[in-house]
């Protein structure tokens, strides 16, 4: 288990790309697997999660080449089924969340699937009915076996085109189906689907490859289903979350930024919830530059109430950025609430700032009332471990804002979802060392 030391009390200056988009990259790849011509993905994040599923892909038999600084080309033409069955694959596909979006474009070219419960972050229960209930809506019949090592088996021989009302707005869940649906038999409509910026890039990319969606962008998709699909090329969007946190990031350090090739239009109302928060931020063409500020302020709703920031699914709050903008309002100046709807266990690394100094009331699962410092006292560095990949960030920013040395443990869960983070911060100012 690696760890990060962090001599807090830095100031940063300077400028920051964004990586491609993780949350963006997990559907893609899976998509390569519905074709057997080539397909070249650019942008693509160098992180835990990304680099375990193009392994995977590997293993299966999809030819796998780099083609550049971030650039691949997938071919999926001798796609090896058995491996599915597997000690292996089991263990490689237990250990990543993102893997369950292989089943979709499995069921979709080869008729069925097979995928081990996945695993990721310890953030709350994350079911997989969406997916599943879906995929029967598709035709598909599916089974559990607890006693075959706890294995979700799929068989999709009878594919065919229908209507569905997804029981919740799921990202993943909204991938998979469309991605089934895309070779089923007759028209598929997805309704209450998700739409978030990696949706509509997914569905780009299956229309480039000749399947037929629409709606892209809406809670309604339909989709004719036709028989194959071509090879097609693919830029990915910078990380909206990446983009977020180095907001919060130049505000407690008091930094002065630039993060560079943004692509404003697509981070939706990420921006305005930190200016929320007081945060000063100029659109410099597609760049964001944060002047360094000593202070900044909470806003107040119109009567005069507490600020809250609340997630919700797009175009509303990303709840990947809940952590970010709690640890920012560690300093502001005011009071805010953080209302984590979608999981119970996201706020529950908020002992660790507590311990570093914050004021922080975690009210129940889903709210915390963050009392901002206003820089009357700072954070102080202690030792504490990263629970999931935006939390481990969020602390890294405490760290980074705090006096002294802090150690934060369980570094992978970092490394999971951003790309060279600590030699990234280190080249504008920082001082993080891995040990």
């Amino acid at each position: 288990m690696a760890s990060f030391q962090i001599t807090g009390g830095r100031k940063l200056k300077g400028e920051l790309i964004p990586q491609g988009a993780k949350n963006e990259a997990l559907q893609i790849l899976c998509a390569v697997l519905l074709t057997k011509e080539p397909v070249t993905i650019h942008n693509i994040p160098s992180i835990r999660d990304v680099n375990q599923l193009i392994d995977l892909l590997g293993d299966m038999g999809v030819w796998v080449t780099r083609v550049g600084e971030g650039s691949y080309r997938f071919q999926a033409s001798d796609v090896n089924l058995d491996y599915l069955e597997s000690d292996t694959y089991k263990r490689k596909a237990a250990a990543l969340r993102g893997s369950v979006m292989l089943l979709g474009p499995m069921l979709a070219r080869f008729k069925k699937g097979r995928i081990p419960r996945p695993g990721g972050d310890k953030i709350g229960r994350r079911r997989l009915d969406t997916h599943f209930l879906g995929f029967e809506k598709l035709g598909a019949q599916f089974n559990y076996d607890a006693n075959d090592g706890g294995y979700y088996q799929v068989d999709a021989s009878n594919l065919r085109g229908a209507y569905m009302l997804l029981d919740e707005a799921s990202v993943t869940g909204t991938a998979n189906v469309l991605m089934a649906a895309v070779m089923a038999e007759g028209t598929t409509q997805i309704y209450n689907a998700a739409c978030e910026p990696y949706l509509q890039q997914l569905s780009k990319m299956l229309n480039s490859m000749g399947a037929k969606i629409t709606g892209v962008g809406s809670n309604l998709l339909t989709i004719e289903g036709v028989s194959e699909l071509k090879g097609t090329e693919h830029t990915m969007l910078p990380d909206m979350i990446e983009i977020g946190s180095f907001i919060g990031m130049a505000a407690m350090t008091q930094s002065e930024i630039t993060i560079k090739n943004c692509q404003i239009p697509q981070l939706g109302i990420i921006p305005d919830q930190f200016k929320r928060l007081g945060i000063q931020m100029e659109f410099r063409g597609d760049d964001i530059f944060i002047p360094a500020q000593e202070r900044y302020q909470i806003e107040s709703f119109l009567d005069g109430g507490m600020m809250t920031v609340a997630d919700a699914p797009w175009p509303g709050f990303t709840p990947d950025l809940l952590s970010i903008v709690l640890v920012t309002a560690v300093q502001a100046q005011g009071t805010l609430l953080i209302h984590q709807k979608m999981f119970e266990s996201r706020l529950f690394f908020v002992d660790k700032l507590i311990d570093m100094g914050a004021q922080i009331i975690l009210c129940d699962p889903h709210r915390a009332t963050v009392v901002g410092l206003n820089r009357q006292m700072p954070l102080k560095g202690i030792r504490m471990s990263s629970p999931d990949i935006r939390a481990g960030v969020a602390l890294l920013i405490a760290a980074m804002s705090a006096t002294g040395t802090s150690i934060i443990d369980n570094i992978e869960q970092i490394d999971r979802g951003y790309q060279h983070i600590d030699t990234r911060l280190n080249a504008i100012g920082a001082e993080i060392i891995r040990l």
